[in-house]
């Protein structure tokens, strides 16, 4: 069974709180603050690896979590760091944002590895609040969250060469005939369940992949069948070979085939009838062969290469691949049909917010909230470096635009405080 799709999660490692100590050394007489700064949390990395071919494995195991950071410990020794968690994914997987669709990464070349999710950083320890006027801080910063993302894998098979038609035009027998592909080979239609990938070689220094991609039918771009699981695999290739049965023994006609493949292809993505397109008229052994592979020359002579011959007897068919060669050398890199750069969704609760509503006035954010968490009230210090933290963001001008008065209540992710300057 060939896997290309998987949903999964990623979790990156929280940041280890910071420490609140003090120096107790013998001989060191009033000893200061001495707590060190949390560990940074583990992050998610993803890494292509040839040695993988599907995404089975993360059809077993849907959540990923790294691990996170130490807390800091006196003495101003710092908390080991989280380890990153990797992730092996195969050459030519698509990393997707599951929420809205877009393309975050692609993992197209050999050992490319990507953070896709940061891990948190790590608290500051109280030894980091020193100043003039704060000799001895008795608070610390607790450690900061690491990304969570839920991501689709997708993988799209990589190959230079596409082969594309109808079931049973052929298609398997010639790349078993043009490379040391093994596929399964019968007379019946969907023989193919997945795409087969055969490496051809032309020459001394010169080859290139081949893909028999699953017989494709009308309404494939709609659903039909496995349509467009089979139509995803078309996308890379730079360049089609175009497989009919010019022998019309199943009374269909190779005109008519030629014309549904490219209008299902051309509904999927228009941009997929870009790529050189050239046709090979198989079967060209059997009774009635001649006579439509006149009429087919006749019709699309003057605009796509055609080359007639037999997979089974392997007429023609090494010119066929110098031909495909050719177009591939003149060819562009693959043409891909999403458009759009990732741009990650940064949630309204990430910002300030600072507003008035029916209830009254709110400060809201992740900012704040993670300041709440590491603020002590009872502690003098450690209030005032709250103040002074919400005055520099700009928190205490915008709450006297919106016209807030001495004395009055405002509540601050959900805790209420009176406003004073």
């Amino acid at each position: 069974m060939f896997i290309d799709i998987a949903d999964i999660s990623v979790h990156a490692g929280r940041g280890g709180d910071g420490a609140v100590a003090w120096r107790r050394e013998k001989y060191v007489p009033a000893g200061g603050p001495a707590g060190g700064d949390g560990g940074k949390g583990g992050s998610v990395v993803l890494r292509a690896d040839e040695g993988i071919q599907t995404l089975m494995d993360f059809r077993y195991k849907r959540v990923y979590k790294a691990e996170n950071g130490e807390n800091g410990k006196s003495r101003n020794q710092f908390g080991k760091n989280g380890e990153d968690i990797v992730l092996r994914v195969p050459v030519g997987t698509l990393v997707k944002d599951q929420k809205s669709g877009q393309v975050i990464v692609d993992m197209k070349e050999k050992d490319m590895t990507y953070v896709i999710a940061r891990g948190g950083d790590g608290g500051k320890g109280n030894s980091r609040y020193t100043s003039s006027t704060r000799q001895a801080p008795s608070f610390a910063q607790p450690g900061f969250k690491g990304e969570k993302k839920d991501i689709t894998l997708e993988l799209k098979v990589l190959a230079d060469v596409g082969l594309v038609g109808f079931p049973n035009v052929g298609k398997s027998t010639l790349l078993s005939v043009i490379s040391k592909a093994k596929p399964k080979i019968a007379n019946y239609h969907f023989t193919t369940l997945k795409p087969n990938l055969g490496l051809v070689r032309v020459g001394e220094g010169q080859s290139f992949v081949v893909a028999d991609i699953p017989g494709l039918i009308e309404g494939a771009s709609q659903g039909v069948g496995l349509g467009l699981d089979f139509l995803k695999h078309v996308e890379r290739t730079r360049v089609l070979i175009h497989v009919l049965d010019i022998s019309g023994m199943e009374g269909r006609d190779p005109l008519e085939d030629f014309k549904q493949i490219n209008e299902e292809l051309a509904s999927y993505h228009p941009r997929l009838l870009e790529k050189p397109q050239i046709i090979f008229a198989n079967k060209m052994d059997l009774p009635g062969s001649q006579e439509n592979l006149a009429r087919l020359e006749e019709a699309l002579g003057e605009d796509y290469p055609i080359f007639s011959g037999s997979a089974a007897t392997t007429e023609n068919v090494k010119q066929l691949v110098y031909e495909a060669y050719k177009r591939l050398e003149e060819a562009p890199k693959a043409i891909e049909t999403y458009d759009e750069a990732y741009v990650e969704v940064i949630e309204e609760e990430d910002r300030i917010r600072v507003y008035k509503d029916q209830e009254g006035y709110k400060v809201e954010g992740t900012y704040i909230e993670r300041l709440l968490e590491s603020t002590y009230f009872s502690d003098r210090d450690s209030l005032r470096y709250f103040q002074e933290s919400l005055r520099k963001n700009g928190v205490i001008d915008q709450l006297k635009d919106l016209g807030i008065q001495e004395g009055d209540p405002v509540l601050i992710m959900g805790y209420e405080f009176e406003f004073f300057e």
